[in-house]
């Protein structure tokens, strides 16, 4: 897929709890700024009214850096792209009314886009850059997709997660664990000098007749209520055990959800025959899975594609560059456009 050579554009993401706006010009990314939002860290995940109210705090003081740093004025726009699901309501309509107001003041074309294929079309913000067709595994805190990409934005599903995504699996882990959130950073580092052989956890990969796994399914619930038997069965010792022993369980979890993801890459590579992969997602910052995937592309004769860590979490980057896919092809948008919390791929 060829980068589209085009006048700047200004992409918008507010989908969950971080303010983000992108420059995309003449083929490369300008400016990336993300502004996050600390109010959630005492709820242990993240609040859709707070979201909603940061974002109209942030959004137009994150536009404006990003256009000062990516040396863009707004006379120099050509479009603006925004985010328009999946996503928390309230946090995608401050995004899109931001758009619509500069498109409308501006005169400028809007291109709506899906949160996901902004995921799956990150690894197209900076070299290297993968071939068409190629696989994609999309971890995140709210999805787990494994997709067949090819020309034309067509996507086929292969597999996904049946209930709990990834990143929320590392999520509910870390606050059983008593980690800070967001709790996937937190298990990372600790499995880093953890004993992943500790406890022996349940696959999170599926099985369908006969043992064979034709969706490459996934299901992550069955893994984290193990987690949590596991604490529950500690008795009295409990802290003292946890405290000796937390880095070990997080070792164990993390090598269990990487193992069932990466297996169930091999199998698609072995299954289509497409010899490129790319995963990402902000699970995709995760160093086990990076390094896991790395092996496996080794092993098996496959191309592996990991975006930067700044571009693997929600970030408008991704926005930009699949807009800029998406108005080399033709497509643009009107001012009716909405948002859309529960939009697939």
């Amino acid at each position: 897929m060829t980068l589209p050579d085009l006048p700047p554009i200004l992409a918008i993401e507010t989908s969950c709890d971080d303010t983000a706006a992108a420059v995309w010009a003449g083929g490369a990314l300008r400016s990336s700024v993300v502004a996050g939002q600390r109010v959630h860290e005492g709820f242990g995940g993240v609040v859709p009214e707070h979201a909603s109210r940061a974002h109209e705090r942030l959004v137009v003081p994150t536009v404006q850096a990003a256009l000062r740093e990516g040396g863009v004025a707004m006379g120099d726009l050509g479009a603006v792209a925004v985010t328009v699901g999946p996503g928390l309501a309230g946090s995608l309509l401050v995004g899109l009314s931001a758009a619509k107001g500069v498109a409308l003041g501006a005169g400028l074309p809007l291109v709506g886009v899906n949160h996901l294929e902004g995921h799956v079309y990150s690894v197209f913000v900076e070299p290297p850059r993968p071939p068409l067709p190629f696989l994609c595994l999309t971890v995140s805190g709210g999805h787990t997709l494994l997709t067949l990409v090819e020309e034309g934005f067509r996507h086929t599903e292969l597999g996904r997660t049946r209930d709990d995504a990834a990143g929320e699996a590392f999520d509910k882990v870390a606050k059983l664990l008593g980690l800070p959130y967001p709790g996937g950073p937190h298990v990372d580092r600790l499995a880093a000098r953890g004993d992943a052989d500790f406890l022996d956890l349940p696959s999170p990969r599926l099985a369908g007749k006969h043992g064979e796994r034709p969706l490459f399914d996934l299901s992550f619930s069955g893994l984290k209520t193990a987690v949590r038997y596991w604490i529950a069965d500690l008795g009295g010792d409990r802290a003292a055990v946890l405290e000796r022993h937390r880095a070990d369980v997080c070792a164990s979890f993390q090598r269990t959800v990487v193992d069932a993801l990466v297996d169930a890459v091999r199998d698609a590579v072995r299954r289509t025959g497409v010899r490129a992969v790319a995963v990402v997602g902000g699970v995709s910052a995760n160093s086990g899975l990076r390094a896991a995937v790395e092996r496996a592309g080794r092993a098996d004769g496959f191309a592996t594609f990991v975006p930067d860590r700044a571009h693997s979490v929600d970030n408008a980057a991704m926005i930009a560059v699949t807009a800029a896919f998406k108005l080399a092809a033709g497509h643009a948008d009107g001012l009716d456009l909405g948002a859309h919390p529960a939009l697939a791929l």
